[in-house]
């Protein structure tokens, strides 16, 4: 039989390289083997994004239509909307017990976005929800929902996985031995930096390139990519392991190509344009077939509207199942 896996997206903007070469790549790959869950996760999303609705409304079939034409198939994976579970907000209220704030404020991953978001937006960030600090309370209620089994993530969100565990083993201690501990389903893709040579790639670090850019985005996003701040003159030689140009090739680019970029940049005999321009010939022939799969779904709403009824409605009668173990346990099954 095979095991549950459950992960998920906040719709809060639509995936770029970092998400197709990360987590995407990995769940395609995943979805052959396991029983897999895979939430849109919009309530999560208003935690932080409570006073733009419409973006995180618009930001659910833009999600929706961006995991379809990177290879998620909608017969092999559960694709639901997280609002419309009314078992997992149930189950956030009652795990709320079972957590203290300090614990909540110890969660190195919390405190790592907290911290980005005083750095990006000064004392306004100190202005932290209730909602945003409990959203690995929710967390849990969407892993255990499903009985999740197997959770896929990066290693700086092992937090929020151990803190799961923390709620299950508190939860089976008062009430028996109803919910299972997941465990976490490490990635082994590093994650992709940015267009500026930092460590993460996303919408508010303006780094990003998304599936959704067209060439003419590409084009521009790319020619103002960091490369060898050492080299000068088109024919000095320069270092590619600190050039963001070369990092790309090797992700879109085959290995006689990335070998001879490498070499060329070494000796001085490869210009930063030149490089760039056949980044961006590159980049758009790897995108291409993504953005064909996904043409179809804007040409054709209704199909992802039903996808997403489908996934839905498939995870609520699982989610409701659990809910009365969880109930019947809780002794609450008026």
């Amino acid at each position: 039989m095979k095991k549950t896996i459950l992960t998920g997206l906040r719709p809060t903007g639509n995936l770029h390289l970092g998400h197709l070469f990360g987590a995407g790549q990995n769940w395609v790959k995943l979805q052959d083997d396991y029983n897999f869950y895979l939430e849109i996760a919009d309530v999560q999303a208003l935690t932080d994004n409570f006073d733009n609705p419409d973006k995180v409304r618009k930001n659910v079939k833009e999600i929706a239509m961006d995991l379809l034409a990177i290879g998620i198939d909608p017969n092999k994976v559960n694709m639901f909307i997280q609002s419309q579970i009314p078992e997992i907000a149930e189950l956030t209220v009652f795990y709320s017990n079972l957590v203290t704030i300090a614990r909540l404020h110890r969660n190195p991953t919390v405190k790592s976005e907290i911290a980005q978001k005083k750095e990006l937006f000064g004392n306004e960030g100190e202005s932290i929800t209730y909602g945003f600090l409990g959203y690995p309370v929710s967390q849990a209620a969407d892993i255990t929902a499903f009985n999740g089994e197997l959770v896929p993530v990066g290693e700086d969100q092992l937090p929020l996985i151990e803190q799961c565990r923390e709620i299950v083993r508190k939860f089976n201690s008062i009430y028996g031995e109803v919910l299972l501990e997941p465990q976490a389903y490490l990635s082994k893709t590093t994650r992709i930096k940015g267009l500026d040579g930092n460590d993460k790639m996303g919408k508010s670090l303006g780094n990003a390139i998304y599936l959704v850019d067209d060439e003419a985005t590409i084009n521009k996003k790319i020619m103002g990519a960091i490369t060898d701040p050492n080299k000068i003159k088109k024919d000095d030689p320069a270092n590619p392991d600190v050039c963001m140009v070369y990092y790309y090739h090797k992700l879109v680019n085959n290995s006689d190509n990335v070998n001879q970029i490498c070499a060329e940049c070494k000796k001085g005999s490869r210009g930063c344009v030149q490089c760039k321009k056949e980044l961006i010939a590159k980049m758009n022939e790897y995108l291409e077939p993504i953005k064909k799969r996904r043409q179809k779904y804007e040409d054709n709403p209704e199909l992802v509207d039903e996808i997403l009824k489908e996934g839905t409605a498939k995870a609520r009668e699982k989610a409701k199942d659990q809910m009365l173990k969880v109930k019947k346990a809780m002794k609450i099954d008026y």
